[in-house]
């Protein structure tokens, strides 16, 4: 792909809440398995196998970006990619997830953990960031899992539906799990920071399972890792995007005093209500159920409308979903709701003001 002249800061520009002439789109999970093209790759390379090569990564970051129309491009990567720089080996499963063959749940475990050397085990991820510096025309997000998320990984050894020895070591063991939060935050805000040095012009924490804590245990045993990690990113001016996962909309009114710029909300909660709960420091990203997408057209259309109201004319959105895209997304819906999006609300941002 030939970079145009003409970059496309819309996003960048609604995550700093400032005038948009229609809403930026992109979509958690854009390049991926609802993609013929992608699915092709898939048959001769792993996940894994696709991040350790610059050029195909970056060629699979700008599919969707072709494809769809979106305003932002997010780094082809994975959560889990970091963490065998501070010593985690794993794989990842097809149709499990992340398997980790050392998993960490006692206090020598804990210790044992180094500190992430970007540079020397993750210059494939900044070598594709660069490439991809070089092709886009919208700007790039890169990311990085959350403590709790990748915590919840690492403990229970595999994806896990209840948490069971994630809680049990947080409840039990509550000075361990401040280490074991302390030494995953530094790890995400060295990560996050060596990713914007490369070229990445914003970054996305994400914390997809913390919903299945209480707004007091988020608080009490999650909040101050993330508050340190966007504290530590804040003298650098790429816009910070914190998703505090799925079935979180309980938690917002606990994230007001994070350094961040933008707080991403899965469906469960209205966009208005989230403003609400989360007041007026931030821009927010969301938030259409993804399975919406296997509804007939009109369907669609009705709810990103719906949405789009609810928004109206106050600045600071990026439509999104509440979660990541599945496989069974249909490609030419994602295109035509990314269009619809955009002329919706260009229509409705240049109407006079009442």
């Amino acid at each position: 792909m030939t970079k145009s002249n003409t970059f496309n800061d819309t996003f960048l520009k609604a995550c700093r809440k400032e005038h948009v002439c229609q809403l930026p789109v992109w979509y958690m999970r854009q390049a991926g398995r609802y993609d013929p093209e992608y699915r092709k790759i898939k048959e001769k390379y792993s996940l894994l196998e696709i991040c350790a090569q610059p050029e195909l990564a970056a060629e699979v970051t700008l599919m969707p970006v072709r494809k769809l129309g979106v305003d932002a491009a997010i780094l082809y990567s994975d959560i889990m990619n970091p963490v065998a720089s501070i010593g985690i080996q794993f794989d990842i499963v097809k149709n499990v997830g992340p398997v980790i063959h050392n998993p960490v749940r006692t206090k020598a475990d804990i210790e044992r953990l180094k500190p992430i050397q970007v540079e020397e085990d993750l210059g494939h991820v900044l070598q594709t960031i660069r490439i991809l510096k070089r092709e886009l025309s919208v700007p790039l997000i890169g990311f990085a899992g959350a403590p709790f998320t990748i915590a919840s990984y690492i403990i229970e050894g595999r994806p896990s539906k209840n948490y069971l020895r994630t809680k049990q070591l947080m409840y039990s063991e509550p000075e361990l799990w401040r280490q074991l939060m302390d030494k995953l935050g530094h790890m995400v805000s060295t990560y996050l920071r060596a990713q914007i040095k490369a070229g990445a012009d914003a970054v996305q924490v994400f914390d997809s399972w913390v919903g299945a804590l209480s707004p007091a245990d988020f608080s009490a045993f999650v909040l101050p890792a993330i508050q340190g990690i966007f504290e530590r990113l804040a003298d650098l001016n790429a816009p910070k995007i914190y998703f505090p996962g799925v079935a979180s909309g309980e938690l917002l009114p606990y994230l007001r005093h994070i350094k961040a710029d933008v707080i991403s909300v899965d469906w469960r909660v209205e966009i208005s209500e989230a403003r609400k709960r989360l007041g007026p420091a931030f821009a927010v990203q969301g938030n259409l159920d993804p399975m919406v997408l296997t509804a007939p057209w009109p369907v669609i259309e009705r709810y990103a409308k719906t949405i789009i109201d609810q928004v109206g004319r106050q600045p600071g959105y990026i439509f999104n979903l509440g979660h990541g895209l599945f496989p069974e997304a249909p490609l030419d819906k994602l295109k035509q709701l990314t269009a619809f999006v955009h002329e919706y609300s260009a229509t409705l941002l240049q109407q006079p003001a009442h």
